[in-house]
């Protein structure tokens, strides 16, 4: 697999080559050319990027070590884990979650977790593992901007605890702190307001999009404070404000290589594959789906 796609790169780089000015044609610099060429082609496929188990929580529930092995047999690099009443190393020690995924080639990359309890624990036993971040997933929706200013706060202090045990925190949106509350928008509030030293920010995109709001707009507008995305996609059968509307990606609305090469350009550096509903397939079987359509994108 991977040297099919490093055959794309070349061949992408070698294609666009006959599209470059005459100038970058001068065979004293040939190789360096074809060297930016190919740099500049790679930058458009995911060398890397990772599954949100969350996706496939029935099948973690029944068996974590099965389910985390078909996961790195579909494709995906990364995991992004979440807490499934068992901690989020589902019940082994830190040490032994990192050996199930070293010895499959996955890197543990972050985890949703409460950071509103035990988080000095949490940030300790994931940072001697190497993780990089924790991500609070929801706050839930809020009465007034003063209880977001309150949040902003908690961000920022948490972010400090984080930072002491060498791991990152991040916020994991969903489509409440989008909607105009008192005013104002409040996940602006929250970029604008938190420390980019301390609080970095999760963009689940198909929220952003459910929301109303252009998720590309956002990447833009706050480059390098979006560190992470999900890319989930948004089906078209259903209602627009339907909640619960994700599918299999590419199979919807969003338009993910527009999405994704915003990203990388403003200081995205992990995608992270999320599905919630699942129509005529199962988690698992989206979930292969799913990196099948990672491997293949190109933007």
């Amino acid at each position: 697999m991977k040297n099919r796609r490093k055959f794309i790169k070349l061949s992408a780089a070698m294609g666009a080559g006959a599209f470059l000015p005459l100038q970058f044609c001068s065979p004293k610099k040939e190789s360096d050319t074809l060297s930016e060429a190919v740099l500049s082609a790679s930058t458009g496929i995911l060398d890397n990027f990772g599954l949100q188990l969350y996706s496939v929580k029935e099948n973690m529930a029944e068996d974590p070590v099965a389910t985390i092995k078909a996961v790195a047999g579909y494709g995906y690099t990364q995991i992004e884990g979440f807490d499934g009443g068992k901690g989020i190393f589902w019940g082994m020690k830190n040490t032994e979650f990192k050996s199930l995924t070293d010895d499959l080639g996955l890197s543990f990359i972050a985890s949703h977790a409460n950071t509103y309890e035990n988080l000095e624990k949490q940030a300790e036993e994931a940072a001697a593992i190497g993780m990089k971040y924790l991500i609070n997933p929801w706050v839930g929706p809020q009465k007034s901007m003063d209880d977001f200013k309150r949040i902003n706060d908690d961000f920022n202090k948490q972010g400090e605890i984080c930072k002491q045990y060498g791991i990152k925190f991040a916020y994991h949106n969903h489509g409440y702190t989008f909607v105009d509350l008192d005013g104002q928008i409040p996940h602006d509030y929250l970029l604008e307001n938190t420390d980019p030293e301390l609080v970095e920010f999760e963009m689940d995109t198909y929220w952003v999009y459910t929301a109303g709001k252009d998720p590309v707009e956002y990447i833009k507008k706050y480059p390098n404070r979006f560190t992470l995305g999900h890319v989930k996609d948004k089906s078209g059968d259903l209602e627009f404000s339907e909640p619960n509307g994700s599918t299999i990606i590419g199979t919807g609305i969003m338009d993910f290589p527009t999405i994704l090469r915003a990203g990388m350009d403003n200081g995205m550096k992990y995608f992270i594959v999320e599905q919630e509903r699942f129509e005529g397939t199962t988690p698992m079987e989206a979930a292969e789906k799913n990196a099948a359509f990672m491997k293949s994108l190109v933007f």
